[in-house]
């Protein structure tokens, strides 16, 4: 394909960030942001695929700023761009994108469409997983010993299995944590259950743990608790998201036969409580729909950012209707 050699081989500053690693997506970001703004500030400009048509986001591509030389183009949810003729379109604008243009595609997904996927220089496609559970570990002791923190392994377990995982929620949820405490004395599990889980009495997990037990009124108590605490859809969206990419690994798990205590840490599951809750999960949910309640978070999130405050909870109650009837029982 020409076109596509032709953008890898000039160079252009096409970016491509995957996988749900938010953390350290956001900090590659900043940091091409950062670079670019030495030279000069550039114009920035945000659009979410799927809720902007692909015509609006190839026209932002190849016009011009008045404002300045400098163009700083993110465009969020990328894996939405699959339809063909829009792949093509977007592809045909990667090609003559003019040099003072950065272009980012991010998506949460591990790849995007055909040909949209290699349409930047290998060394601008990057892969942000999620950590590993020593790596986990390791990043939350270390979170917690550079501001002068001590912490032992039973909090440090007890913080994994309340959190994403991803170190840009792991970092708020620990600086929140330490607003409560003192560093005169190492963190235990009871200071991490009495204050990180205590002072959030409703979270996306504790709304996933509805969704799991196929409790729906209480659910939906959980995400008008969550809204009326002013807890933003898209973040509500990405912590089940997460949820239900730790149930596919879960699911896969159990493929192979009945998992072991060491393949449930392994996967970031440990506590009786988080291993109920995966159970009851995967009796409601095969990897079908799974891979349906997924992409329903994904579309709501689009939806959600599109249509505002006004209508969240109309749109919130729609999705979780959804999620419910996406379940196989």
């Amino acid at each position: 394909m020409p076109a596509l050699s032709a953008i890898i081989n000039m160079d252009k500053e096409i970016y491509i960030f995957l996988g749900p690693e938010s953390g350290k997506k956001q900090a590659a970001i900043d940091e091409i942001r950062e670079k670019k703004s030495k030279k000069e500030k550039p114009e920035e400009t945000v659009l979410y695929a799927g809720e902007t048509p692909a015509v609006q986001i190839a026209d932002t591509i190849l016009n011009h700023s008045l404002f300045s030389l400098s163009r700083f183009i993110i465009i969020k949810n990328a894996e939405q761009i699959k339809k063909k003729e829009d792949v093509s379109l977007i592809l045909s604008c990667l090609e003559n994108i003019d040099a003072q243009t950065s272009l980012l595609l991010i998506s949460d997904e591990f790849k995007l469409a055909a040909g949209l996927d290699e349409s930047c220089p290998s060394k601008n496609r990057k892969v942000f997983y999620e950590m590993f559970e020593r790596e986990k570990s390791e990043w939350v002791r270390n979170f917690f010993s550079v501001k002068g923190y001590r912490i032992n392994a039973d909090a440090i377990a007890a913080i994994l299995e309340m959190v994403a995982n991803n170190t840009d929620s792991l970092g708020r949820e620990c600086t929140r944590l330490m607003l409560f405490l003192s560093n005169d004395h190492p963190i235990n599990e009871e200071d991490v259950t009495q204050w990180l889980s205590h002072s959030r009495e409703e979270s996306a997990f504790t709304l996933f743990s509805r969704i799991a037990a196929g409790d729906s009124i209480k659910a939906f108590e959980s995400l008008h608790s969550l809204l009326a605490a002013k807890e933003s859809p898209p973040g509500i969206l990405a912590g089940l998201s997460w949820c239900f990419r730790k149930l596919r690994d879960y699911l896969a798990l159990t493929e192979k036969g009945e998992p072991n205590s060491f393949e449930m840490k392994k996967i970031g599951l440990s506590s009786p409580k988080a291993r109920d809750d995966y159970f009851a999960a995967a009796r409601r949910y095969d990897s079908k729909a799974v891979d349906a309640c997924l992409a329903l978070s994904a579309e709501y999130d689009i939806i959600t950012r599109s249509l505002g405050a006004p209508l969240e909870v109309v749109l919130m109650d729609a999705y979780l209707v959804k999620i419910f009837n996406a379940s196989t029982l």
